[in-house]
C-alpha cells in the first residue's frame, strides 16, 4: 500500500517542480526561460504641451495697475504634472480656486474657476507670442447671469506675469476689463 502512494506522490512532486511552459520543444529536458517583463508605461503628462502653463507656478503677490497689493495667489502642480491648482485670496479675505489642465480630447487648455461670486469655465491655449489665452463664460453665483469672458496670462521678461480678464456686456455687446493684475513672485523664506 505504501508503494502505490509513493509513485503518484513522486510524479506530482516532479510536475510541481517544473514551471509550466519551461520545457522547450526538442530538448527533452526542463530549462527555465526568462521572459522580459514589459516596459513600464511612461509617466503621464510629460509632453511639452502639459507644461505650457508652468510659467504661472509659484507663490505670488498680485498688484493692480496702480501698484496696490490686491491679493496673493498660490499655483501648484498636482496629479503628476497633469493639473495646476490655484488658491486665490484677495486683501479683503475673498477666496477662489481653479483647476487648470490640458485636455487631450479637445487639444486645449481649460480652466474651471469657482468662488462664492462666480464660476468661470473657459479654454484655449498659447498664442504665438507665448500668452495663455482662454475664452468662455462667467456665471454669477446667485443671479444666474452669464456673460462671455476671456483671460490672458502673459509671462514678462522680469519673471512677473500679467493677468488680464475681460467681460462682454450682455446688454451692449461691449468688452471691458474685469481685472488686470501683475503677479510678482513672493520672496523665498
Amino acid at each position: 500500500m505504501k508503494v502505490s502512494l509513493i509513485v503518484p506522490l513522486l510524479f506530482t512532486a516532479a510536475c510541481m517542480a517544473v514551471p509550466a511552459g519551461s520545457v522547450e520543444a526538442g530538448q527533452g529536458s526542463a530549462s527555465q526561460t526568462v521572459a522580459t517583463p514589459p516596459a513600464p508605461p511612461p509617466p503621464p503628462c510629460q509632453d511639452e504641451i502639459y507644461h505650457a502653463f508652468d510659467f504661472w507656478l509659484g507663490n505670488w503677490d498680485v498688484y493692480d495697475p496702480a501698484g496696490n497689493l490686491v491679493g496673493t495667489n498660490s499655483i501648484t502642480s498636482a496629479e503628476s504634472g497633469c493639473l495646476l491648482i490655484e488658491h486665490w485670496t484677495n486683501t479683503g479675505g475673498g477666496t477662489g480656486q481653479s483647476y487648470n489642465f490640458y485636455d487631450p480630447g479637445t487639444g486645449q487648455w481649460r480652466q474651471l474657476w469657482v468662488s462664492a461670486g462666480s464660476i468661470i469655465d473657459y479654454s484655449g491655449g498659447l498664442t504665438e507670442e507665448g500668452v495663455m489665452r482662454l475664452e468662455g463664460e462667467i456665471h454669477a453665483q446667485g443671479t444666474g447671469a452669464v456673460a462671455p469672458f476671456t483671460g490672458e496670462w502673459t509671462p514678462n521678461d522680469d519673471g512677473s506675469v500679467t493677468q488680464h480678464f475681460r467681460q462682454q456686456s450682455t446688454d451692449t455687446g461691449e468688452w471691458s476689463d474685469s481685472f488686470v493684475g501683475r503677479y510678482v513672485k513672493q520672496a523665498k523664506e
